[in-house]
């Protein structure tokens, strides 16, 4: 039957599961499918939501339901899958809905890192089909892969069952165009097209629709059944909860786009909601008339002057600082290849232009890099200008952290930035464990320790990160003293666009020792704005900004009008900050160096 439906029609599916579980209900740190067993109204209701708001296709609360993942016997295991199968019947009752079971990747190393042999897990994906196909499914869903391992035995299995049966197949890309495993997108179709089992393949999670749609819209799918269902964008951290963006309009007009290049189903991974199948429905409504709708504190200040330290008398970045001069950090974004050449050139011309300090990430938005206290000492030693790698909870427990901060202090490194780190997104949580043994505050905390006790006599200098495009400002000021009490001593902010955070960057009101060097980053395009924008947590750009770009610009038009931005923002906050933390795109030294020139 779905066969015959996609002849004639593109089908909408729906949004996300567990995240939208988390939103509803506040419960983060549960696997949404034991709700299929405690709460089966709530996951009705998920599903409900999503056919009212115009999916056609909606898959079972199954995606983690397996005994590796959640530690259960084979006899809850199946329990979970019934009630997953059922309630999902249940909700598209009278209306013509397609139901899939959904079958998530089974983890190949346990929690004490040993790795679980290979026919103990065709066995498990073997009796996952069984008890799905026991009662009655004959539509599957195998989602968020990072290769086709296990694909062609079990859709040949699922097959020789039910010839009639339906089987989709889809994979997580990064930001990278590649999987886990090291499988481009590209790679991906080349191996799926040789299963001829497979009915239906395609992409989902793992990035925001931009990235995704750049990665795949020059693979030809001609002739075949092609799905994409990414995230809403890349999620952030708040409170202690993974939030992502409410972009539903951007999200649509995207997938809008995909629809045109040639894909035959449209949904939504983490992050997306009702609110975006709804969107995405509307726009399918008006553009080809015939897709028709379902039915329906105050906040007290505290410092603790921190003790006086001493530093290094070659870095200046320290001693400007210290002396209340203005200081100009830059960020370079580490290679993912084994090639630094052109980070060290990068750093050459922004050091012979008068940065005082480059700075390092950790591998950002939780895409692995290399090691950014490494590049950041190779600049250090090469280049001569000082570093600020930047040092994240995400990757590491307690002992990895002090053994890294160790090796920094031997290589020189003298100024840290101690961030939590970005979320692993959600698709890899069954493949790539989050550590978070601290978070931010704790490391500060240890590393003050650490300068008390092993570095008495050039002590670290401690970074932290701070937030101003939050709703509630007056907690992230708190949350900024805490750190301060923890040994931070300087801030670096997120990038500034809105007016509603200059205004508030000028009335705050901060003790002369703790420093702030307000987040300046450049737009390249319209495109680049709208990803910005949408898909990047922490940042909103207002619309006069986006409105200064557009779609025909040539990249100098664009990159003049970037500039143009950068450069008011900087000079309304200039006189309100310690310094300036600028955030290379793309590699673009050039628009650095030209902000430069025209600000400091």
């Amino acid at each position: 039957m779905i066969r015959e439906y996609l002849k004639n029609n593109m089908l909408l599916a729906d949004g996300a599961m567990g995240t939208y579980y988390a939103q509803i209900t506040g419960k983060d740190a549960v696997f949404p499918e034991m709700a299929n067993i405690t709460e089966p109204e709530v996951i009705r209701r998920i599903h409900k939501e999503y056919i009212q708001a115009g999916a056609k296709l909606i898959t079972t609360n199954t995606f983690s339901a397996n005994t590796h993942t959640l530690k259960r016997s084979r006899e809850e295991i199946k329990e979970i899958l019934i009630k997953g199968y059922e309630i999902a019947r249940q909700a598209c009752e009278g209306q013509h809905i397609f139901v899939a079971a959904d079958i998530g990747p089974i983890p190949e190393i346990t929690d004490d890192n040993k790795e679980v042999d290979r026919e103990s897990i065709i066995e498990e994906y073997r009796f996952i089909a069984d008890t799905f196909m026991t009662i009655g499914a004959d539509l599957f869903a195998f989602e968020t892969f990072s290769s086709v391992d296990y694909l062609d035995e079990m859709t040949a299995y699922i097959k020789a069952k039910n010839k009639n049966a339906f089987i989709m197949a889809q994979f997580v890309i990064m930001a990278d165009g590649y999987t886990r495993k090291g499988k481009s997108a590209a790679r991906i179709v080349e191996e799926v097209k040789k299963i001829k089992h497979i009915d239906a393949y395609g992409f989902n999670c793992g990035t925001g629709p931009t990235p995704l749609f750049g990665n795949i819209k020059k693979i030809d799918f001609s002739g075949d059944i092609v799905s994409v269902m990414p995230n809403a964008g890349f999620p952030e951290i708040i409170n202690e909860r993974m939030v992502y963006s409410q972009n539903e309009e951007y999200f649509a007009n995207v997938m809008m786009e995909m629809k045109r290049s040639g894909v035959s189903i449209i949904g939504g991974c983490c992050g997306t909601t009702p609110v975006h199948i709804g969107k995405m429905a509307e726009k399918m409504q008006k553009q080809n008339g015939k897709y028709t709708l379902n039915a329906p504190a105050q906040v007290k200040e505290v410092f603790n002057k921190q003790s006086e330290k001493r530093y290094l008398n070659n870095n200046q970045f320290n001693k400007k600082l210290e002396q209340g001069k203005f200081v100009v950090a830059v960020e370079l974004d580490p290679p993912s290849e084994s090639n630094i050449e052109k980070i060290l050139k990068g750093a050459q011309t922004l050091k012979d232009n008068g940065v005082d300090m480059i700075t390092v990430s950790d591998s950002p938005l939780g895409r692995a890099r290399v090691n950014s206290m490494v590049v950041a000492a190779k600049i250090k030693r090469e280049i001569g200008i000082d570093t600020l790698p930047h040092l994240c909870c995400r990757d590491r427990n307690i002992i990895a952290l002090k053994s890294d901060l160790i090796a920094a202090y031997i290589e020189g490194i003298r100024n840290i930035l101690l961030v939590t780190g970005d979320p692993i997104p959600s698709a890899e949580k069954n493949e790539i464990k989050s550590v978070f043994n601290l978070n931010s505050l704790k490391l500060m905390k240890l590393l003050s320790e650490m300068n008390k006790e092993q570095f008495t006599e050039e002590p670290c200098h401690i970074g932290g990160a701070l937030n101003f495009n939050v709703r509630n400002k007056e907690v992230e000021v708190a949350r900024m003293y805490k750190k301060v009490e923890a040994g931070a001593d300087f801030f670096l902010t997120q990038p500034i666009f809105d007016q509603e955070v200059i205004t508030y960057i000028r009335k705050l009101k901060k003790p002369k020792q703790v420093k702030i060097l307000g987040g300046i980053m450049p737009i390249v395009s319209y495109r680049n704005a709208q990803f910005l924008n949408n898909e990047i947590p922490g940042i909103k750009i207002p619309e006069m900004y986006i409105n200064r770009f557009n779609e025909g610009m040539t990249r100098e038009e664009a990159e003049k009008a970037g500039i143009e931005i950068a450069v008011d923002i900087a000079n309304q906050i200039k006189e309100y900050v310690d310094g300036f933390y600028l955030i290379t795109p793309f590699n673009r030294i050039n628009l650095i160096v030209e902000i430069m020139k025209r600000v400091t």
